[in-house]
């Protein structure tokens, strides 16, 4: 073997070690960079609900359905009387159409002894921007019952609804909250690691949820966000 080939040959085994080394090195680097913690960080506040549904419902049966939707409009006018005193103005409260059963107008319909024909249901609606208003006229329907109007309030429709509709107005606050969190939480791996927290990987927001705090108090709401971060770390 000439000078000439021995020195291309070990040029040509110098470049494979060094290409080895490099694709070791490569390898390492890549696995290193590949270690990750994937963590969940949770937000939570409570709220007070800002508008409020309050559908008032109550129901008469009779035989003459005249005199019926008589005593329906009357009493209709006194709930409408009890809310005004409550500081309700006309523009929150709409007064739905009377719903009319007739249990003579299915074919062979017979009516048993003493039951009713007809049976009237009356639908009221409060609409408003201040819970604790409703709040305290509801500690008054009795006023109402004492003048022959029975709120019924265990049909699903019945029900008060509490809403809480500025979630655009803290969402900022909670993401940053749920994000420190889930920092937090990936600090204290890597320290018990002895790794030390690197770059966010990836990052997902979940969705925002509003719910009862309790089911005595509708009014208020509990606002949760989890937020799933996933950092790398790094030896």
């Amino acid at each position: 073997m000439n000078k000439q080939s021995l020195t291309s040959t070990i040029i040509f085994a110098l470049a494979i070690i060094i290409a080895s080394l490099l694709l070791k090195q490569g390898i390492v680097e890549f696995k290193t960079l590949d270690r990750s913690v994937a963590v969940k960080g949770l937000a939570e506040k409570e709220v007070m609900a800002n508008t409020v549904i309050w559908p008032i419902n109550y129901s008469l049966a009779g035989n003459d359905l005249t005199k019926l939707i008589d005593e329906l409009e009357a009493k209709n006018q006194a709930v409408r009387a009890f809310l005004a005193l409550h500081g309700f103005s006309d523009e929150v409260v709409s007064v739905s159409p009377p719903n009319v059963a007739d249990k003579l107008a299915q074919p062979y319909a017979q009516l048993e002894k003493g039951q009713m024909r007809y049976f009237v249901m009356s639908s009221i609606t409060v609409y408003s921007h201040e819970p604790e208003k409703v709040r305290h006229a509801l500690t008054k329907v009795t006023q109402l019952a004492k003048q022959g109007i029975a709120i019924s309030s265990d049909r699903y429709d019945a029900k008060v609804q509490y809403i809480f509709t500025g979630l655009n107005d803290i969402k900022p606050e909670m993401i940053q909250q749920a994000t420190e969190k889930a920092r937090e939480v990936a600090e204290k791996f890597a320290t018990d690691s002895k790794s030390t927290l690197g770059k966010i990987k990836s990052a997902r927001q979940g969705q925002f949820s509003i719910s009862d705090r309790d089911s005595n108090s509708p009014h208020i709401k509990r606002v949760r966000v989890v937020s799933s971060v996933e950092y790398y770390l790094v030896d």
